[in-house]
């Protein structure tokens, strides 16, 4: 069974969030996926502008039916915003002038621009009124994921209520320096038996002994890793586009912002990753491939690979 990531802004050079995204360059991002050993994502879209969201979703659903191998690839798409937390710290590569209050009428435009591809979407519930969109996408079967929030305790279980099933990259999406007890990773880590909690594990967005401490109180059972990638996914230092930034990856292939004040998503990839959990944190390679593989595909109610 190959890896199966359900957080891919980009790859080998190649950027989801763009506005001149090309099927040549798509197949070839998803031949390097493959020989990487992956054999299925959801295809994450970030924050912007409803009508660049809108027109990157039409474009994916196209290239995606001329050709077998980017459907093959492309299970999906990720929706990462644009009902996330405005605030500072919490919105984190997002920009603010494109977040927006949760509204179900701009969020079945959105779903309308992917035509049924829509599979994962990533809000913060105090900024759905009402939880209203969270219920209409949980009636559709869309898994609901919170993540760039600050909710308070009593929110995330209403939401959780409401069909919220996951959190997207926990100990990410939320400023640097937080209340030492009452802070929403705190908040999510006392509702892990009711959420998929995702990670990334490359050792900059979590410090491997902070990753080390929550598969411990998790367990692998409820804990998915993903690699949040962006185009630089795969390669090396250089320059580099995601969505609105331009970006100078360095040696430590760690992708920040230029006053190094959050990252702006993560070059890693699956294979590496699973060398991360084996090799550096004694994860067993069965439960690594879960934690990789199986439980990204229960969470979307993806089949499983070959």
């Amino acid at each position: 069974m190959g890896f199966f990531d359900l957080q891919v802004n980009g790859y080998g050079g190649v950027d989801l969030n763009g506005d001149e995204l090309e099927g040549e360059q798509l197949e070839g991002m998803c031949a390097l996926l493959s020989s990487h050993g992956v054999d299925g994502i959801l295809a994450t879209l970030i924050t912007d502008t409803l009508e660049k969201m809108k027109a990157r979703l039409r474009r994916l659903c196209e290239l995606r039916r001329q050709s077998a191998k980017i459907a093959q690839m492309i299970r999906g798409v990720h929706l990462e915003g644009p009902f996330i937390s405005p605030e500072s710290g919490f919105r984190g590569a997002h920009p603010l002038d494109a977040i927006l209050c949760g509204d179900r009428g701009t969020m079945e435009d959105l779903l309308e621009s992917g035509e049924g591809l829509v599979r994962l979407v990533t809000l913060a519930p105090e900024c759905d009124p009402g939880l209203a969109v969270t219920r209409m996408l949980a009636d559709r079967k869309i898994v609901i994921s919170a993540g760039h929030t600050n909710a308070s305790v009593e929110t995330l279980r209403a939401a959780i209520d409401a069909g919220l099933t996951m959190f997207t990259h926990l100990g990410n999406g939320c400023p640097a320096m937080l209340p030492r007890h009452d802070n929403i990773v705190q908040r999510v880590l006392s509702l892990r038996e009711r959420l998929w909690l995702c990670m990334i594990a490359d050792g900059a967005h979590i410090p491997l002994f902070a990753l080390r401490n929550y598969l411990d109180l998790v367990g692998y059972e409820r804990v998915i890793i993903v690699t949040d990638g962006i185009s630089a996914s795969g390669l090396g230092p250089g320059n580099y586009r995601f969505g609105r930034w331009n970006l100078k990856i360095g040696e430590d292939l760690v992708a920040r912002a230029d006053d190094g004040s959050h990252l702006v998503g993560s070059t890693t990839t699956m294979r590496r990753s699973l060398t991360v959990l084996t090799k550096q944190l004694g994860v067993p390679k069965d439960a690594a491939r879960r934690l990789l593989s199986q439980n990204s595909r229960s969470a979307v109610h993806e089949p499983p690979g070959d």
